[in-house]
């Protein structure tokens, strides 16, 4: 069990940090707004740069959400990645829908949202350490 620092950590927490990004500006992308547009006027307005934020935001959030969550994934086993990943995406969603959003608050979802916390603590903490097993024989790999 150690604290070591390992980049691939970091990497999840920003993939995870690029998935409620990622979640909020699929919410706010209007597609309607977008079909809308008056392209031979688009630089006449602030109206048609205003619509496309939230869908540029989208294409740029989801695809570095997809780069750190691979790069964890070279390093971290794919099903604590996963755990991990969502769960962080899952309670910074809670915390912007109540701090940010206004959605009201309530003892219960801190207590769940806790509860997912000491989960991911304890994947990250029982991650078996990286080892150098590239030229060991095949029963020193197992043990």
């Amino acid at each position: 069990m150690s604290l070591s620092f390992n980049p691939a950590w970091l990497y999840l927490l920003l993939a995870s940090v690029m998935e409620v990004c990622w979640n909020y500006s699929l919410k706010y992308t209007k597609i309607a707004d977008i079909k809308a547009i008056d392209w031979s006027q688009f630089f006449s307005s602030t109206a048609g740069i205003m619509a496309l934020i939230p869908a540029i935001c989208y294409v740029g959030f989801g695809v570095g959400n997809v780069i750190f969550f691979s790069k964890a994934l070279n390093v971290i086993p794919a099903s604590t990645a996963f755990a991990i990943w969502m769960g962080l995406a899952l309670v910074g969603i809670k915390i912007v829908d109540t701090l940010v959003l206004k959605e009201a608050f309530r003892w219960v979802h801190v207590v769940y949202i806790g509860f997912i916390l000491v989960g991911i603590i304890g994947l990250k903490l029982s991650a078996a350490p990286e080892k150098a097993t590239a030229g060991a024989p095949a029963a020193e790999k197992q043990a």
